[in-house]
């Protein structure tokens, strides 16, 4: 929702966007409909999805993504869902994806504040 308000207009004080799993579109039902507004928010956003996030097709994501240029940014947190839960046997655990979450916000941060 903050996005979209962004679109409309500047909003005092943001200076950027991150999205932990963007709803690109409902489950089973591949769309990009929904990042439409994106072309008009004219803030840095960071994308963070997961591979496994039924809401959010990366093979649509991508070219959203790319489409949006220099403002997006996507970093993609392998085997992990919605949620960013992943599976015990994908080697890693939920700590360690939000761990890496929290790190790549804080860098992207960094990087936007100059």
């Amino acid at each position: 929702m903050t996005s979209q308000a962004v679109a409309q207009r500047p909003l005092d004080g943001v200076q950027g966007l991150v999205f932990f799993g963007f709803p690109l579109h409902p489950p089973k039902r591949p769309s990009t409909k929904r990042a439409d507004h994106l072309a008009k928010v004219t803030v840095p956003m960071l994308f963070l999805q997961g591979t496994r996030d039924d809401l959010a097709d990366l093979d649509l994501l991508r070219p959203v993504c790319a489409k949006l240029g220099r403002l997006a940014t996507l970093s993609v947190v392998e085997a992990a869902d919605h949620s960013f839960h992943v599976l015990k046997r994908s080697g890693t655990s939920d700590t360690a994806v939000l761990r890496q979450l929290v790190q790549t916000v804080a860098s992207w941060a960094e990087k936007i504040r100059g």
